[in-house]
């Protein structure tokens, strides 16, 4: 493999099964083995968990949501708990409750406010707190909210925000545009619904990771075009943007976790149903909008060793160019998906950091 790795990543690189989605209901049986074999996540102290559902419209099903959100009275800063550190990681943490438990889970869409703590967290007036849609990663063809819930917590923790984790359809059996009509459905259902959901339809932001990240972008330019629901930030981490494949990273045949026959298998699953003339949505690869004006503040970071790494670039540049405020950050010696799997190296220590501190940044009141 050509380029730098990172010398910690390098040596737990060494144990990494090859991605193959090539066979979709393959690689979720594998992606299922995996987590099966991990540690369970336990809810980190100070943060309720629950689920809200969309309900159906039309030809669309529910959407559920895995939700996190401040415990209503809870000091949920980092410094606060006594077993906190600063790369302390959710699922390792103890289940202080008898028996070890999961989390029973509560619905959100009771209300609760949770007071504003004094230190520096995002907060908003009257009580109102931010909101979060977040869409995971997979490649379109795999994963789910449930297995994927570190982020959405730690996003919780860090902004004090309503997170909710967005089940959308999968790929290849619900290609383009089901995954974005899903995540559209939850956007505008929080906005329609933030005074019950106790947010601040002002501070509404849409993240996600890998191909979440597509969605995420692809509902900023809907919202744009559509004149609305208001979205105060995008967090793009790692995204996969443009169909085309045609930069010079995504010839990357080698890189860990993520190559050029994933990116390709990818797309080919996502957009099945498009007839070869077709020109491809914006909304389906975010790189093919012809503008970027107007879309909100931006957090893009990519990996050195990644197929995506040009592209989210790319993006960045094309988004400042547009007058929009964006950060980008670019870790050398990473590879798609590090920080995830190895959250304690140091670079993804680092990584992971800076995407909580720009949530924090993005959705503080001005």
């Amino acid at each position: 493999m050509n380029g730098y790795l990172d010398p910690e990543l390098a040596e737990l690189a060494r144990s990494l099964v090859p991605t193959d989605i090539g066979d979709p209901v393959a690689a979720r049986e594998r992606l299922a083995r995996a987590r099966a074999a991990r540690p369970g996540f336990v809810t980190p102290p100070g943060l309720v968990r629950g689920d809200l559902t969309v309900p159906a419209d039309g030809a669309r099903p529910a959407v559920r949501c895995l939700t996190f959100r401040p415990d209503a009275g809870a000091d949920t800063r980092p410094d606060a708990r006594p077993d906190a550190r600063a790369d302390a990681r959710p699922e390792a943490r103890a289940d202080a409750r008898p028996g070890g438990r999961a989390d029973t889970r509560a619905d959100v869409r009771s209300g609760a406010r949770a007071d504003t703590p004094e230190d520096g967290r995002a907060r908003a007036p009257e009580g109102l707190r931010a909101a979060i849609v977040h869409l995971h990663g997979g490649g379109f063809v795999m994963g789910d909210a449930d297995g994927d819930p570190v982020l959405p917590a730690r996003l919780a923790e860090a902004t004090g925000a309503l997170v909710l984790s967005v089940d959308y359809r999968l790929a290849p059996e619900h290609p383009y545009p089901a995954a974005v009509d899903d995540g559209w459905a939850v956007l505008c259902h929080v906005t329609e619904h933030a005074a019950g959901l106790g947010v601040d339809p002002a501070r509404v932001a849409v993240a996600g990771a890998s191909a979440g990240a597509c969605l995420a972008a692809a509902l900023a330019l809907r919202a744009r075009d559509e004149g609305g629901p208001r979205i105060a930030a995008q967090l793009l981490d790692i995204p996969v943007l443009d169909d085309r494949a045609i930069t010079p990273s995504s010839r990357l045949t080698d890189s860990p976790m993520w190559n050029r026959a994933n990116l390709l298998d990818s797309w080919r699953h996502y957009l099945r149903d498009l007839p070869p003339d077709q020109a491809i949505s914006p909304y389906a690869a975010p790189a093919r909008a012809a503008d970027l004006s107007g879309l909100p503040p931006a957090y893009v970071s990519v990996c050195s060793l990644d197929p995506l790494r040009d592209e989210g670039i790319a993006y960045a540049q094309r988004l400042t160019d547009a007058g929009v405020p964006t950060e980008l950050r670019l870790y050398p010696g990473t590879f798609h998906g590090a920080v995830s799997t190895f959250p304690d190296t140091s670079v993804t220590r680092r990584a992971r950091a800076d995407l909580l501190a720009a949530a924090r940044r993005l959705l503080s009141v001005t």
